[in-house]
């Protein structure tokens, strides 16, 4: 479904504060894959994102969409089937438009519009439907500003948004770490309800490892821009926030950090 091959990625070349990232880095993500990806800071892990995203451009190698070479695009262009949720959650909507306008945007995603036409009133009950999986009554203040709205609020209607037409791939970047933990666990729980609803192929980078234990179908850890566990099925499921930190120090310890 996803492929990044070969990807080689520089920072900061030809300084005393170059550093490679990615060298030969390959990732293989099947379609259906919940994957949670972990890692200590600086191991790649937004990075990989950013590329996948079109944000950042490797600087060799490629990146595969659903059999179609994708390294070119721009992320605009991407955006068409990636969809992604910030860490912050302002990102992920606009706080000067209401909840159906927001909505609005985000369904006329990838077409050319004004925001007359964008005000698609027969799309309502549409909206309204979808904004009932949140279970936050949210279906019942589309005349609200988005930025009325509480941080994990925001973030429920930004992952709305996101998948408000089906993406091929939706990308969750830290989407809980800005939010209180009761709010993070909310988001979280709705998260797994819209992902397996619509069946979308996703990757959560977090930093929260309970969340890598009790969600997602594959979890991979990333260590200096490399994969040190890629477990999925009945392995990941036997693995415990204990031996996420075992192997975690472990690695840590070969490599002398």
């Amino acid at each position: 479904m996803l492929e990044l091959k070969n990807i080689y990625k520089k920072f900061n070349s030809g300084t005393i504060d170059e550093k490679v990232l990615f060298e030969n880095f390959n990732l293989d993500i099947k379609k259906g894959d919940f994957i949670a990806i972990v890692g200590s800071n600086g191991s790649g892990k937004t990075t990989a994102l950013n590329i996948i995203s079109g944000d950042v451009k490797p600087d060799n190698g490629s990146v595969i969409l659903e059999g179609k070479d994708i390294t070119k695009q721009k992320n605009y262009q991407r955006a068409v089937k990636i969809a992604r949720v910030f860490q912050n959650p302002s990102m992920g909507t606009s706080p000067s438009m209401t909840i159906m306008e927001n909505m609005s945007l985000a369904d006329n995603k990838g077409r050319h519009y004004d925001l007359t036409k964008g005000l698609n009133t027969a799309r309502r009950d549409f909206y309204r439907s979808q904004l009932e999986l949140l279970g936050m009554g949210l279906e019942n203040r589309m005349e609200t500003l988005a930025g009325a709205l509480s941080g994990g609020q925001r973030q429920a209607l930004a992952l709305i948004m996101a998948t408000l037409k089906t993406p091929a791939l939706l990308l969750l970047d830290e989407h809980t770490a800005a939010l209180d933990p009761k709010s993070s666990d909310i988001v979280m729980t709705l998260t797994e309800k819209v992902v397996k609803e619509k069946n979308i192929t996703t990757l959560m980078v977090t930093h929260n490892l309970r969340y890598a234990v009790e969600y997602g179908t594959r979890a991979i850890m990333m260590h200096e821009g490399g994969i040190v566990l890629d477990i999925s099925g009945e392995e990941k499921k036997h693995h415990s926030i204990d031996d996420y930190l075992k192997i975690f120090n472990e690695i840590s310890i070969e490599c002398g950090n």
